[in-house]
């Protein structure tokens, strides 16, 4: 759904003020045109991704530095999600990368939705404790901290693939252990 004018301008403040509802709603509206954007830079799904997620990431701790004088919500948003890509595409020339299996559509509800009340989030805390330590730290740090497959990669020294697998395999014992 497009954002009515001045509602980007609207949710940045919300967000600036930490309004959760409101940085729910930016990305609802934003999510999708910004990883199409992100998918034209890079080329590659997965990298878009990571670029989406940094930016909206940026967006939530920066919103309190955008000014409207200076150019629109819009190209605010767009801008952080392009210089991510490009972020993304320079730190990608000086990697040497292997085999990446493709990443899978995740139909899960996000983790927000999974925060809503205080019996879920027991649920959540003692299914993490389940967990091996490494695959419970990567989930904490992608999903808490914010980080991304890449960031987490290069913080670590691990290699992107298997950031991505293990988080991927961490959320399946997660997801496996909340239904039960």
């Amino acid at each position: 759904m497009p954002a009515l004018p001045n509602e980007t301008t609207r949710l940045l403040r919300g967000c600036a003020g930490g309004d959760r509802a409101a940085f729910r709603r930016l990305y609802e509206i934003w999510a999708a045109r910004l990883l199409g954007i992100a998918r034209a830079i890079t080329g590659d799904p997965a990298a878009a991704a990571d670029a989406v997620q940094e930016a909206f990431v940026q967006a939530w701790q920066q919103a309190g530095g955008f000014d409207p004088d200076r150019g629109s919500a819009e190209a605010w948003l767009v801008s952080l999600v392009r210089y991510r890509a490009l972020d993304i595409l320079r730190q990608r020339g000086r990697e040497t990368t292997g085999y990446e299996a493709p990443d899978e559509a995740d139909d899960s509800p996000g983790a927000l939705d999974r925060l809503v009340g205080d019996a879920e989030t027991e649920a959540l805390r003692r299914c993490l404790g389940q967990l091996e330590p490494e695959r419970r730290r990567l989930i904490t740090l992608a999903f808490v901290h914010g980080l991304s497959h890449g960031a987490l990669a290069r913080r670590l020294a691990l290699p992107l693939g298997t950031v991505k697998s293990s988080i991927r395999r961490g959320l399946a014992a997660l997801r496996g252990c909340l239904e039960s």
